[in-house]
């Protein structure tokens, strides 16, 4: 197995605390948001071989098993992260796989560089994802249905919102938040500007199920995704709890920390509470206009001890063991390739002593056991 260094991101809304206790390091003073742990080659993990993304093209069979390859192809086909926000994430939303795919394709048709600030797909792949909470985590998941959005927005008392209010009534599901997140995203900014004032004022007197979009106008005055953000599901989980967030699914994160898996993609789509670039059209193609209820996922137990957070999707599944002293060692030898993760005490992964923030890559068909005290995530496939 390969012991893994992997990369921070200093996104600007990380906390900056958050991923150095968990390392046990000194905070450095600015935003840690995101540690990666896989091959995605914008920021692939470092082993003794080389980058993981190296180590696997040099050999995909070898690496991820020959099941792995036939079904995702010659690639790891998952990234987990160590996401830890210390501020709202930007109100976003994923494509599913044939939308990255023409997505990507004409846009490098177009010649745009892939990091350009206007570049909308990175890469051709979907990214459903799964965010399991270490700490208590807060955030917005899908939409609420339009009647107790209508009735949230309503209680503001904001004459200039009165329209959306009698369109999130008046209109069948999927027209009224269609037609509600369009206006929102291309009315007149200046004018938007000083509805949100009103309506950040407005939530903040009235805090209960409207202080968290008074934060959110704190953190981004005037933008029009403080509107937009109501439309959602507020959502907190407690540790252990997890959501899983599908392609068209909006979305965003307000604060906490929490281990989060995806397909091996960096694609984001973005509404609001943002300074960068919103692509209205592609936005309004990907999501997905209806209501849902969040339900908020429990890992289930295994006869091996094993939890297994249960999503409906082949490219990853994350599960955690929670091991106590003088448990007896877990053999987790698996045919898929495997990410293990540490956060809690100081277990083994075969030879290896992982500490908390710690992570190793066990390749397909490598003899594993781990033993000692801790908690440990373990990420892998369906194949």
């Amino acid at each position: 197995m390969d012991r893994l260094v992997n990369t921070v991101r200093p996104y600007a809304w990380g906390s900056p605390t958050a991923i150095p206790e968990l390392l046990g390091v000194a905070p450095t003073g600015e935003p840690q948001a995101e540690m990666w742990m896989g091959a995605h080659p914008g920021a692939p993990s470092r082993t003794e071989r080389g980058p993981l993304n190296e180590v696997v093209d040099a050999d995909p069979v070898r690496e991820l098993g020959k099941p792995a390859v036939d079904k995702f192809g010659p690639r790891l086909p998952f990234l987990l992260k160590v996401l830890a926000a210390g501020a709202p994430l930007s109100l976003q939303v994923h494509p599913d796989l044939d939308q990255a795919r023409a997505g990507f394709a004409a846009e490098e048709a177009a010649g745009i560089p892939v990091d350009a600030p206007h570049r909308t797909y990175k890469d051709a792949n979907h990214k459903p994802e799964l965010i399991c909470a270490l700490t208590p985590f807060e955030g917005l998941c899908g939409f609420r249905a339009p009647a107790a959005a209508a009735d949230l927005i309503a209680e503001l008392g904001v004459d200039s919102l009165k329209p959306y209010v009698d369109l999130l009534h008046a209109h069948p599901e999927e027209a009224a938040l269609r037609e509600v997140l369009t206006a929102l995203l291309t009315a007149d900014r200046e004018e938007m500007a000083h509805t949100v004032a009103e309506a950040a004022a407005a939530a903040e007197r009235l805090g209960g199920d409207h202080a968290p979009f008074a934060n959110l106008a704190h953190h981004f005055p005037g933008d029009p995704g403080v509107i937009a953000a109501m439309l959602l599901n507020h959502v907190r989980l407690q540790p252990g709890e997890a959501l899983y967030l599908g392609a068209g699914v909006p979305h965003a994160y307000f604060d906490g920390m929490g281990v989060e898996i995806m397909a091996n993609s960096d694609n984001v789509l973005r509404c609001g509470l943002t300074p960068k670039h919103v692509d209205v059209a592609e936005l309004l193609r990907v999501v997905r206009f209806e209501s849902n209820d969040p339900a908020v996922l429990r890992p289930e137990a295994s006869p091996i001890g094993e939890e297994v957070y249960d999503a409906p999707i082949d490219e990853f599944r994350l599960s955690r063991f929670v091991r106590a002293e003088g448990a007896a060692p877990t053999d987790v030898t698996a045919p898929t390739p495997q990410i293990l993760l540490s956060v809690a005490g100081r277990p083994k992964a075969g030879e290896v002593t992982l500490a908390p923030g710690e992570s190793v890559f066990v390749p397909a068909g490598e003899k594993t056991e781990m033993s000692g005290a801790g908690t440990v995530f373990r990420a892998t496939v369906v194949a």
